[in-house]
């Protein structure tokens, strides 16, 4: 009793351990927070010190570009490498063309809007938005919806977690934009940037750590392919062996038909003694 539970508690530690490095390979893990925390705090740190929106934006872009760059020398995948580097990019032009600081926010504002509605619409439509993100980085690509109930579930809580939570800091960074200055919005934007996420990927663990073990869908297809492989292997062989064989088989007919004509020959003409 005590070896299953042990069993057990080692089987739940390994699968919070997948679920956890799972949502960090997914999100970009700690790396991936600094990388579009730290542009932004450049570019606030600069803007406070010279108020020159060109100046600031240029580093910020520069310091992302170098990011993404380490990225790329450790052979990191190019969606973490430059996803980042295309925000600060559109953030920066667009501060530049409007000549208002503050815009230089408002493009990752809105793509936190956009994926927090994202969220709540997916789960109140019964397709978590986040078993679309994770069903493949776990290999059960969209098992979850009919074949386990219970990661479809913990889907939903988890989108609706995030969901909830993105669009409470976008409550609070859309006033500052509207009726803030672009450093008061800036500061709290950085705040703003680690904390909540970790709080959903915290949540998201919760909910799929206690859900059951995702069904691999890639391990079930390969599987269903080397049978397939095994069959055709079997029914080749076996065509093979036929084909040698069947030559023997009509020899030994013939023989045998030879020899019943003789002895029914032999029977109905028996030879003189």
């Amino acid at each position: 009793m005590a070896s299953n539970d042990k069993q057990t508690d080692e089987s739940t530690d390994e699968s919070r351990a997948v679920t956890e490095a799972a949502l960090f390979e997914a999100f970009g893990g700690v790396r991936g927070m600094v990388e579009t925390t730290v542009p932004g705090l450049v570019f606030v740190a600069i803007y406070t010190v010279n108020r020159d929106i060109h100046i600031a934006a240029i580093v910020a872009v520069s310091l992302s570009v170098l990011l993404g760059l380490a990225r790329l020398a450790r052979k990191d995948t190019l969606k973490h490498a430059f996803s980042g580097v295309f925000g600060v990019a559109f953030g920066a032009v667009f501060a530049m063309m409007s000549g208002n600081a503050k815009n230089f926010y408002l493009p990752g504002m809105l793509y936190t809007l956009g994926l927090a509605v994202a969220y709540c619409v997916s789960a109140l439509a019964g397709f978590p938005l986040l078993g679309l993100i994770l069903g493949p980085v776990f290999k059960e690509n969209l098992s979850w919806r009919d074949r386990n109930p219970g990661r479809r579930v913990a889907y939903t809580k988890a989108s609706w977690a995030w969901g909830i939570i993105l669009l409470a800091k976008s409550a609070i960074l859309f006033p500052l934009y509207w009726w803030g200055n672009a450093t008061q919005l800036g500061w709290v934007k950085v705040a703003l940037g680690i904390p909540p996420f970790l709080l959903c990927v915290y949540l998201s663990w919760i909910f799929l750590a206690k859900a059951p073990p995702p069904i691999d869908v890639i391990a079930e297809m390969e599987a269903e392919e080397e049978a397939q492989k095994a069959a055709k292997k079997a029914e080749k062989e076996a065509a093979e062996a036929e084909k040698i064989a069947q030559p023997l088989l009509d020899e030994w007919a013939d023989r045998v038909v030879t020899e019943a004509q003789t002895e029914h020959a032999d029977r109905r003409y028996p030879p003189n003694r």
